[in-house]
């Protein structure tokens, strides 16, 4: 799940902007910001409509011609304390409440103020197009307001340059405004979508690696299982075996089985360290194609007879990961003969040298019938996880009964020069 990191001070952003965001709310809440902001503008437009009424009712007023009746002073009035109401719900209809009050811009002096705040509401919430519509239907209500209430004190069209130059300001403001807050949510939305990119990557690294342990523990695990197996078998297949024999297979699973354990208790403590991000553990050292003769003694030792040809050039400068995955191909080669083709004779051919590239190949004679003690269980995941090894690593793989009938297990491995 994607953290969104909440700011210091939320209540000092306006409420479009707060995170996290309320889904289930259609609105967003108004904060302290707002709040302040709504206080301030209503005590503005409120002091504007006593100052326009009183000077409406001076004999002399400043701001306008005098109005012929008195009555007409006090609508003013009640028409300018009705849109200082207007300005608490002016977030929610920025846009309704504009084009209602908009006739009133033409003859109302106590008014003008609020109706200035709706204005600014209008170009912030709405799209640029509302935005300049507005203003275009100000522009012509601002030619009729100069006319009805000429200023005493200024020619007509000097009257209508100040009001289109106030309404163009309040326009450009409003757009710097509306311009920023968007510029915020997509920065925001661009912060959250880069951390929900990480997780993700950090989510398939996860999985990758845990792909990774499973296919070792099998070819581990198959691998000394089979071996347990293999001798388990010959205990069963003779028992009437010499004491020495006997104590001999029985200390060799006695060992495989102490290896097992080892192998598995190491697995399950790299799974258990999985969220440790320290990196203090030291993994453990992995095998390479030094190591297959003792894999090949393994075999061996349980009984299998295993033929080697071993024609690599410059052996000594195998890289790591080649002889790793050419280890893990034997193994499994290994283990699928053990498993699926008891008593058969097994050949292991490896050969290559750089820039030619490294060739693993084993082979063994297909079975004939079932054995005694039916075949070890598999889930059938071994040849996948050593096809996606050998993919890996850019090489090919191929596998199957060849024209003699052996089954036979090959991979080649790009072996740079």
């Amino acid at each position: 799940m994607t953290s969104i990191a909440v700011p210091e001070h939320p209540w000092l952003l306006p409420g479009e902007l707060v995170v996290p965001a309320e889904p289930e709310r259609p609105r967003p809440r108004r904060t302290t910001r707002d709040w302040v902001v709504d206080s301030l503008a209503f005590l503005i437009s409120l002091l504007w409509v006593l100052f326009a009424t009183a000077d409406g009712l001076s004999p002399t007023p400043e701001a306008a011609v005098p109005l012929p009746h008195d009555w007409m002073v006090g609508a003013d009035a009640l028409i300018g304390l009705v849109c200082c109401g207007l300005l608490w719900v002016r977030r929610r209809w920025p846009l309704g409440l504009a084009v209602a009050t908009l006739p009133l811009s033409m003859f109302s002096m106590a008014a003008a103020i609020p109706l200035l705040i709706v204005y600014f509401t209008v170009v912030v919430h709405r799209r640029t197009a509302v935005a300049v519509a507005v203003t275009g239907v100000g522009l012509v209500t601002n030619l009729v307001f100069s006319w009805a209430r000429p200023d005493p004190a200024m020619p007509y069209w000097l009257t209508v340059s100040w009001g289109a130059v106030i309404t163009l300001a309040v326009l450009a403001w409003g757009m710097f405004v509306r311009a920023r807050r968007q510029l915020i949510v997509s920065l925001r939305e661009r912060a959250e979508r880069a951390e929900a990119e990480q997780q993700l990557r950090v989510a398939q690294a996860r999985h990758l690696e845990r792909t990774r342990i499973a296919r070792e523990m099998h070819d581990v695990l198959a691998h000394r299982i089979s071996l347990l197996s293999l001798h388990a078998g010959a205990l069963e297949f003779r028992p009437d075996a010499p004491a020495e024999e006997v104590a001999r297979a029985a200390g060799v699973i006695r060992g495989s089985a102490h290896a097992a354990l080892q192998d598995l208790r190491a697995v399950i403590g790299v799974l258990r360290a999985e969220g440790d991000d320290s990196g203090d553990a030291p993994e453990p050292p992995q095998p390479t194609l030094a190591d297959l003769p003792a894999l090949i003694d393994e075999s061996r030792t349980a009984g299998v007879r295993v033929n080697v040809s071993d024609s690599v050039a410059r052996s000594e400068e195998v890289p790591a990961a080649l002889g790793r995955a050419a280890y893990r191909i034997v193994q499994e080669g290994l283990t699928n003969a053990r498993k699926h083709a008891a008593g058969a004779a097994v050949t292991v051919d490896v050969t290559g040298g750089p820039g030619t590239g490294l060739t693993v190949a084993i082979a063994n004679r297909w079975p004939v019938g079932v054995p005694a003690g039916g075949t070890l269980p598999g889930a059938g995941t071994g040849l996948v996880g050593i096809s996606e090894r050998v993919t890996l690593a850019g090489g090919r793989l191929a596998y199957g009964r060849d024209d003699t009938g052996d089954f036979r297990l090959a991979a080649w491995l790009p072996w740079p020069a």
